[in-house]
């Protein structure tokens, strides 16, 4: 068997990194695509490497040089590369792909070790590797039949997003038979070129070979092995995070601070999100009015306040609008004066926007970091602060602070001239739920130091549209933020939201009910893991001490590498005992957090 590679095109997505190489000379993670290649390749019985070159042709053949000599390399060189694409490239190698059974691989793609073998050991003569379509690919799909053998190619003009669940990718890596290239495909290629230019994809002579003859090219999976196709800057860095070294990995994802969807079948525990709202029917609604929403300009400020004060009950004059809350915390915080008293262990956003010494700190004398309004109002009675952070419930602690004691804080900091400041993005996980909340007219009224945010993304299940609102009666606070903010600051997915919320609030009601269920039962089977302390949470996560022999950076780095499972280790946030693990865990639904559990129970 012989490989054959193309490697002639420029790579112009990629910019600077291929003005002066091939794009096969680009690295992953420190390794140049071609080598990577030809090392897999080496393990594999293979007579001959073919590699078509044109773009930069000389200086890859002077890279790759004398160093792999068991694979007797030889090249074709595409002098039309800039005119043509690789169904030309193939036809010059036409004398070579007739020889012997190939395998044939495109140069920017990068794979675990174990795909060519998987390829190489399927006993089907002519095969493509495919995957199961992912909303990050882009390229040729296909369609299996019941046998797993190629039923049509799909090609971009007949895509369809409805039918997605039927489609499988085409990792551009295929096993063809000397058989099958002299009696169907250099037969095709000739008169596909023929008729419409050297301009094309060798793909397309596939598909038309499925689509005249009877011939099987059957699709193989490639099932849990990675793989990824590197056309631009974006793919490049993707690409680095799935094929890092287990402490890369997870230092990269941590720092990407979301978009995990691009990364197929990864289960994020780190990040806080209600997994029973939105419902179905609103998404449906959300979908059936995607095209006017992409199209057309949202409204301004004074509309989306008004959007977001009908959401939530209260005046209008009162509401500010966020794209996210974390858009108003760091305006609230830029404009707040003095000293701010925080508790600590918590979440850091507010904190990290003031210098260190205008920080009081509080950090609870118990093993659960548990704290009541009396606590607070004891330690703070004689600091001198301008301004209180409550967090409520806190992260990553969970600890909640009832409507009761709220009020006797409130009275407290009025009476001192403090402003509250009352985070509380999780309190609907909370007992009783959005009873909990202080988003009313009635206690703002009451209590014009008070100044609640609240991020829509958390609790309503919708992080990607970037909600979050902060809500005072001290009406020039309000008013100063909304300037703060860009006019446009929401868009129309956002605003739309906002718009048919009403008709779904039961449903939110039901959606917390629910989450409080599925809470319990996974504290349960995280009580149940002999290396966890489980301190008990109203919000939807659970702050974890763990116990030897595991660290908190090991265990996360563990269900990362065994499980594709990313967890928060929260042991450098202030406010943990030198020395102590702790890991934070978001709630999701029962199916994933069963997964998450049998994972930590085998560890």
């Amino acid at each position: 068997m012989q490989a054959i590679i193309l490697a002639a095109g420029l790579g112009r997505r990629l910019g600077e990194l291929t003005s002066d190489n091939t794009k096969c000379m680009v690295e992953v993670n420190g390794v140049t695509l071609i080598d990577r290649m030809l090392e897999q390749l080496s393990r594999l019985p293979i007579d001959r490497v073919v590699i078509i070159i044109g773009y930069r042709g000389d200086k890859l053949k002077k890279f790759i040089g004398n160093r792999y000599p068991w694979l007797n390399i030889e090249y074709v060189e595409n002098t039309a590369y800039e005119s043509t694409n690789n169904i030309y490239s193939l036809w010059l190698a036409k004398d070579k792909l007739v020889e012997d059974d190939t395998l044939l691989l495109e140069s920017d793609i990068v794979f675990e070790d174990g795909t060519l073998r998987a390829l190489y050991d399927e006993s089907c003569p002519d095969v493509a590797l495919v995957a199961k379509y992912e909303p990050w690919m882009d390229g040729t799909m296909v369609r299996l039949d019941p046998a797993g053998n190629i039923s049509s190619f799909v090609p971009k003009s007949a895509f369809s997003y409805k039918d997605i669940d039927s489609y499988y990718k085409t990792v551009n890596i295929y096993k063809l038979s000397r058989g099958f290239v002299n009696a169907y495909y250099l037969p095709f290629l000739e008169a596909y070129i023929k008729a419409m230019g050297n301009n094309e994809y060798y793909e397309q002579v596939l598909r038309v070979v499925t689509m005249i003859d009877s011939c099987n090219i059957k699709g193989l999976p490639v099932g849990d092995l990675k793989w990824y196709e590197i056309d631009d800057v974006q793919d490049l860095k993707i690409a680095e995070v799935i094929f890092a070294d287990p402490e890369h990995r997870l230092a990269m994802l941590q720092k990407s601070y979301g978009g995990y969807w691009r990364y197929h079948g990864m289960k994020d525990f780190c990040y806080l999100v209600n997994p029973y709202f939105p419902p179905q029917r609103m998404l449906d609604e959300m979908q059936a009015n995607f095209e006017p929403l992409l199209r057309q300009y949202p409204s301004g400020m004074n509309v989306n306040t008004l959007l977001a004060s009908k959401y939530f009950g209260i005046k209008q004059s009162y509401t500010a609008i966020g794209n996210g809350a974390a858009e108003l915390i760091k305006e609230l915080m830029d404009m707040t004066e003095g000293r701010l008293g925080v508790t600590i262990p918590t979440f850091e956003e507010y904190v990290n926007r003031l210098p260190a010494d205008r920080t009081v700190t509080f950090m609870p004398e118990n093993q659960s970091f548990t704290y009541t309004s009396a606590d607070l109002i004891r330690y703070f009675s004689d600091k001198d602060i301008s301004t209180l952070l409550l967090i409520n419930p806190d992260n990553p602690s969970g600890n909640f602070i009832p409507v009761k004691e709220d009020r006797s804080l409130l009275e407290w900091a009025k009476e001192r001239g403090i402003r509250l400041i009352l985070d509380e993005s999780f309190v609907d996980f909370a007992t009783g739920g959005t009873a909990n909340t202080m988003l009313k007219d009635d206690i703002l009224e009451a209590y014009p130091n008070l100044c609640v945010v609240k991020s829509i993304s958390k609790s309503y299940g919708v992080p990607g549209i970037r909600l979050g609102i902060t809500a005072s009666a001290d009406t020039k606070l309000i008013a100063e933020l909304r300037r703060r903010c860009a006019i446009w600051n929401i868009n129309s997915f956002g605003e739309y939201y906002m718009q048919i919320f009403g008709k779904y609030e039961a449903d939110y009601r039901r959606a917390c009910i629910k989450f409080g269920q599925v809470r319990d039962r996974m504290f349960s089977g995280l009580s149940a893991i002999t290396y966890l302390r489980v301190i008990p949470s109203q919000a939807n996560y659970f702050l974890c001490e763990v116990m030897p022999p595991f660290t908190a950076h090991g265990l996360a780095l563990e269900l990362l590498t065994r499980g594709n499972i990313l967890i928060k280790d929260c042991s450098s946030k202030r406010g943990f005992p030198e020395g102590a693990q702790f890991i934070r865990i978001a709630v999701r639904d029962t199916a994933d957090n069963d997964a998450l559990i049998e994972a930590l129970r085998v560890l």
